[in-house]
C-alpha cells in the first residue's frame, strides 16, 4: 500500500520539494511546536509536515495518517540534503536559480498577505450581507417536474403516444415500455432545472404547459422520449447555510480582487510585449502613467 501511495504522489511531491524549500528554511516555528527529525542539526517541526500535509489533493487526505506523516516527512528529509548539497555545489548563488527562488517568495507573500487581511476584514455578518444581496440579485429560478418514457426509435415513440391519446395511463405505459431507470417510478424525474437536462428534452419540457404530453416525440442520444409536464414552479432560493461556502469563496475573491487592483493602481506598471519593447512608434504602456494622463 505504502508502494502505492509513493507512487500516486510522486508528481505532486516533485512540486512540493520547490515549496517546502523555502518554507524550512523561513522562521522557526511557534514555542511548544515539536521537532519530528534532524537533518545535520537542522530541524523540521510538525508544522513542517502539517503545511505539506494541506497540499495534498483530497484524494491522498483518505491514507491512513501515519502512511501519510512517514512519506511527507521522508520527502521534507530529502528535499532538505538534496537542497544542502546544492547549496554546498554554489546552485544557491546561480542567478536563474536565485530568480526562481525570488518568485517563490513573491507567490508565497501575496497569498500570505491576501489570506491575511480576507481573514481580517470578511466577517460573518459581510458574507451573510453578500448572500442576501445574491438573493436580491438573482432571479428566481424556474423548475419543472416531468415524466417521460424512453424508446428506441421514433415508431416505438408515436405508438406510445398513440396509446396516450387513447386515455392510457402515461405511469403505466412507462413502466412497461420504458428503457430509463425512472420506469418503475412511473418515469417520474421530479423537478428539475433547465441546465440539468440535455437541451433537446429541456426545451421541450419547459415548452409545455401542466398537466400535457408532447403530441410528437423528443429526440436526445438517449433515444426517443414521450414527455409529460406534470407541474412548473419557481425554484425555492437557497438557506444561508446551504449557501455560504459558495458565497464566502465568492466575496473572498472579489476581495482579493479589490486588494490586487489598489495596489496594482499604486505601482508604476510598464508592459513592453513579447518582444521585450513598445511596438513601433508606440511608448511603453504605463498603468499609472495612463490614469495620470486621463486625470488631466
Amino acid at each position: 500500500m505504502i508502494h502505492r501511495f509513493a507512487t500516486g504522489l510522486l508528481a505532486v511531491f516533485l512540486t512540493l520539494g520547490a515549496v517546502i524549500a523555502p518554507v524550512l528554511a523561513g522562521e522557526a516555528a511557534p514555542d511548544g511546536n515539536r521537532v519530528v527529525a534532524t537533518v545535520d542539526g537542522f530541524e523540521i517541526r510538525l508544522s513542517d509536515v502539517n503545511q505539506a500535509r494541506e497540499m495534498l489533493p483530497p484524494e491522498a487526505q483518505n491514507y491512513p495518517p501515519n502512511v501519510i506523516f512517514d512519506y511527507l516527512l521522508g520527502t521534507i528529509i530529502n528535499t532538505r540534503v538534496v537542497a544542502e548539497e546544492a547549496r554546498k555545489q554554489g546552485l544557491s548563488k546561480n542567478a536563474e536559480v536565485v530568480r526562481r527562488v525570488a518568485r517563490l517568495e513573491e507567490r508565497i507573500l501575496e497569498q500570505e498577505y491576501i489570506i491575511r487581511r480576507l481573514d481580517k476584514e470578511l466577517s460573518e455578518a459581510k458574507v451573510r450581507e453578500a448572500f442576501n444581496r445574491m438573493i436580491k440579485e438573482t432571479p428566481p429560478e424556474e423548475e419543472v417536474r416531468a415524466r417521460h418514457i424512453l424508446v428506441a426509435d421514433e415508431k416505438a415513440a408515436n405508438d406510445v403516444i398513440a396509446r396516450l391519446n387513447k386515455g392510457e395511463d402515461f405511469a403505466a405505459i412507462a413502466k412497461q415500455v420504458s428503457t430509463d431507470g425512472s420506469a418503475q417510478a412511473g418515469g417520474d424525474l421530479g423537478y428539475f432545472t433547465r441546465e440539468r437536462m440535455v437541451k433537446p428534452f429541456s426545451d421541450a419540457a419547459f415548452g409545455m404547459r401542466p398537466g400535457t404530453f408532447g403530441a410528437k416525440p423528443t429526440r436526445t442520444q438517449f433515444g426517443w422520449h414521450v414527455i409529460k409536464v406534470e407541474d412548473k414552479r419557481a425554484k425555492a432560493p437557497p438557506t444561508f447555510e446551504e449557501a455560504q461556502d459558495e458565497v464566502r469563496a465568492a466575496a473572498r475573491r472579489e476581495l482579493a480582487e479589490t486588494y490586487v487592483g489598489a495596489l496594482r493602481e499604486k505601482a508604476k506598471v510598464e508592459t513592453f510585449g513579447m518582444e521585450g519593447r513598445p511596438a513601433k512608434g508606440a511608448p511603453a504602456k504605463s498603468e499609472k502613467g495612463d490614469s495620470k494622463a486621463k486625470s488631466k
